[in-house]
């Protein structure tokens, strides 16, 4: 019986020629890896767009894209713990900790607020589990706001003379409670 009409299907010939519903394949799981240099295209681009589109107050990007993957290729990839989160070939957003310095954690614009953040902010945790510091600008309400709620206290507050934007910042420290264990075999 074809419960759209009431009709015996055996009845209609044209409810054997209608194609079943498709089901949209589910999206492939979000990974955080280990990053390789054959990503700095995409992290400079995924740190190129978060900058524009969460930092309006920023002056406009002087850097080209290819000026910003060789920053990515020859300095933060050789000087940082560098992890990608990636959804099958695609990436999302890169995290990087120098020591103990959360130096960078970007974002693609259009995946925010998923959790991705979460993910990678987990992975540099697990790679210090002592501790992480970060540099904030005090403009940068949402990171702010990111940070407080995993935790980050600041410990610092410095008017822009030490960094190259001029900003006011905040230095942030996240610093686990006493007996915090962290899974082995992370990125």
């Amino acid at each position: 019986m074809n419960t759209d009409t009431g009709r015996d299907t055996a009845d209609d010939p044209s409810a054997l020629a209608r194609p079943a519903p498709r089901e949209t394949p589910p999206a492939p799981p979000v990974t955080v890896r280990l990053a390789l240099p054959t990503d700095a295209p995409a992290i400079a681009a995924v740190h190129q767009a978060s900058r524009q589109a969460t930092m309006p107050y920023l002056p406009p990007q002087r850097r080209t894209h290819a000026e910003v993957t060789r920053w990515i290729r020859e300095i933060v990839l050789p000087q940082c713990h560098t992890v990608v989160a990636a959804r099958g070939p695609e990436l999302l957003g890169y995290a990087a900790v120098q020591g103990e310095l959360l130096d960078q954690l970007y974002l693609r614009p259009d995946v925010r607020r998923a959790g991705i953040g979460t993910l990678l902010l987990a992975a540099a945790r697990r790679h210090r589990p002592e501790g992480l510091s970060l540099h904030v600008f005090q403009l940068n309400a949402d990171a702010r706001a990111f940070y407080a709620h995993h935790g980050f206290r600041v410990v610092a507050i410095n008017d822009g003379n030490a960094n190259m934007e001029n900003l006011p910042e905040l230095t942030l420290r996240w610093t686990p409670p006493p007996g915090t264990r962290f899974p082995p075999g992370t990125p």
